[in-house]
């Protein structure tokens, strides 16, 4: 592990950093509760709540403008689910100054991608995703973001919640 991520966590003091990637699934939501419910009494405990946003491509839409109107209404909609699942973390006794919530709107090929991308930048050590709950065999055709994650996650440890 990084120096920066977890290395002191058994020093006093020391803050742990999670990182709940989520969208406004169900599976996403059990996250947020799994989280707040396991560590909102933890005083020493920082959430990033990330969604990302995956952008269209340009040619996607027939001009920019339903593009860009495309991007604004989903913003739009992830700012509410991210308000939720930040009021759920406050109810749980998280502060204020516990909870970073980030929505992220960028290219990416893969979602799971994009989520390690961001863990890098941040020095989050437990990274926690909702499981889709799709079968092995759907998994292996389309592949699984928690399954990605779970499988190349550098300097942290990753909780998957059913």
């Amino acid at each position: 592990m990084s120096e920066y991520a977890c290395a002191n966590l058994a020093q006093k003091g020391a803050k742990r950093h999670l990182l709940v990637a989520v969208d406004a699934s169900a599976n996403s939501e059990r996250a947020v509760m799994y989280v707040a419910a396991f560590f909102g009494p933890v005083k020493d405990v920082l959430v990033t709540v990330l969604s990302i946003i995956p952008e269209p491509s340009e040619d996607y839409f027939a001009t920019d403008e339903e593009r860009k109107q495309w991007i604004v209404e989903q913003e739009a909609k992830m700012n509410k689910v991210l308000a939720g699942y930040k009021d759920r973390l406050l109810r749980a006794g998280f502060q204020e100054n516990q909870i970073d919530i980030r929505l992220v709107v960028r290219q990416c090929e893969s979602i799971g991608d994009a989520i390690m991308e961001e863990q890098e930048k941040l020095p989050c050590c437990i990274v926690v995703v909702g499981r889709r709950g799709i079968t092995h065999s759907e998994e292996f055709v389309f592949g699984s973001t928690s399954s990605k994650i779970l499988h190349h996650a550098k300097n942290c440890a990753v909780m998957v919640v059913e």
